[in-house]
């Protein structure tokens, strides 16, 4: 067997990790959660399942990434796991690329839909000169991403050719050195809007508002969305993080890069809160918005400050590259197995993977909102399927199954791949038992929780 492609240093494995985990999720789907729930309280648990699900669980994909060294198929193979047990476990990779390719059906389209604000506001489509309505703001939406299917396959497709640029590089000349510079540029973008929004006037009802526990907003609907949070937020569940940790050094540290993604995914996570919340409260407007907080609402805020345009365009800027750091990480899954299992040369693996998410993702996704809008799956349009389906089903069963995996299949081997790199013994003999006997369980009650609200209720 070649020998796999190896990080070229554990910094660059953590800003790719970092990448991976934060696009979207931090910057679109934790802000509009932590509105809808309530503000501080939802922080506070989010906090907390951090620390007691999230890091433990992308300690499970790790070592089943690094102790095969193979794609998130083949980790789950006993000949890659050196261990005999049922090949019937490559399910659980299945489940993984199935929910991999859903979420890439429409997070693509979202780059779309953000490149297509970037470009309406340089061109004066959608002015900041003056202060817009909410009914303004509706009807660009409106007009330019769900009744304009053209434009938005345009700008989706100019997205996936930006990652098809990187992703035919390879790991090392593609996905490290765009990571090396886009990370640190996202997270100065970050900081600067962060200062700015905080010093604007009535920020502080803002901030109050996000770090203050409101313990009456705790109910079993928090916790669904906080854990399903988690999921998203570390891209647990679809293969990612098996995938980059497959090209980890055996002798790397595998708690100390878990600690420092977790934590690193979380401060970015935070920051996202009071790039938004602070800007909300200063001009009046609602922060429990939901989905369409950033498209609908901050173009509010943006056409009231001094410099919209510039403000406006350097926040949407943010949101692209935070959402292209985690594209490339997810086809990176699906291209890591294409090119494994059918030995494809990497150009034409990248090339495949890419046209058919689009054609058969993408495409579907942006007609959700336009002549396919009557077109429903469970009571969904496609594309918001494509989002519950990959992310209350095929996630959590895949985080559920691996942790079962790690437990009680790979058992004292899981703590054997995990000691290589740290002498933290007692550290990960606690980790397992936790992994063994609580994790599923944990994940078993989300999984329950999540499709009855999805699917039942």
């Amino acid at each position: 067997m070649s020998k796999r492609h190896e990080w070229s240093s554990t910094l660059t494995y953590l800003l790719t990790t970092a990448g991976a985990t934060i696009g979207f999720g931090a910057t679109w789907r934790f802000p509009y959660l932590v509105g809808e729930n309530g503000g501080g309280a939802y922080v506070l648990i989010f906090i907390l399942a951090m620390l007691l699900i999230g890091i433990p669980m992308i300690l499970v994909e790790n070592v089943i990434g690094r102790r095969a060294h193979k794609n998130s198929l083949d980790a789950f193979s006993p000949h890659y796991q050196k261990k005999s047990f049922s090949k019937a476990w490559k399910i659980v990779g299945i489940m993984g690329l199935i929910g991999c390719f859903g979420i890439i059906a429409y997070y693509m389209v979202l780059g779309g839909w953000v490149l297509t604000y970037i470009s309406s506001i340089i061109q004066g489509v959608l002015p900041l000169n003056h202060t817009l309505s909410a009914q303004e703001t509706r009807d660009f939406y409106m007009q330019n991403i769900e009744y304009n299917p053209l434009m938005v396959s345009i700008y989706t497709l100019v997205f996936v050719l930006l990652n098809y640029i990187v992703l035919r590089k390879g790991v090392s000349d593609g996905i490290e050195k765009a990571m090396k510079f886009l990370m640190p540029l996202l997270i100065l973008c970050l900081i600067a809007i962060v200062i700015r929004n905080l010093t604007l006037p009535g920020a502080k009802e803002g901030v109050l508002f996000y770090l203050t526990p409101n313990f009456s907003k705790i109910n079993s609907k928090l916790f669904i969305d906080v854990l399903g949070q988690v999921f998203f937020a570390l891209s647990l569940g679809f293969g990612v993080m098996i995938t980059l940790s497959s090209y980890l050094s055996k002798s790397e540290n595998l708690i100390k890069t878990a600690v420092g993604t977790g934590i690193l995914n979380t401060i970015i996570a935070l920051l996202a809160g009071f790039m938004i919340f602070p800007s909300l409260f200063s001009f009046g407007l609602e922060p429990d918005s939901g989905p369409k907080l950033i498209f609908e609402v901050l173009p509010i805020v943006f056409s009231s400050m001094k410099f919209g345009s510039i403000l406006a365009v350097s926040f949407f800027t943010l949101l692209i590259i935070a959402a292209f750091t985690t594209s490339i990480t997810l086809y990176e899954v699906l291209i890591s197995v294409l090119s494994e299992k059918l030995r494809l040369k990497r150009e034409w693996a990248v090339f495949w993977v890419l046209t058919f998410t689009f054609i058969a993702g993408n495409i579907p996704s942006i007609l959700a909102y336009g002549p396919w809008r009557e077109v429903l799956i469970f009571g969904k349009n496609i594309f918001d399927a494509f989002d519950i389906i990959s992310g209350n089903i095929f996630f959590v069963l895949t985080a559920l199954g691996a942790s079962i995996f790690v437990g009680w299949i790979l058992d004292k081997d899981a703590k054997e791949e995990l000691l290589n790199g740290t002498q933290s013994k007692l550290l990960v003999e606690i980790w397992f038992y936790y992994v063994k006997y609580i994790i599923p369980i944990i994940v078993a009650i989300v999984f329950i929780n999540g499709f009855k609200s999805s699917f039942l209720d």
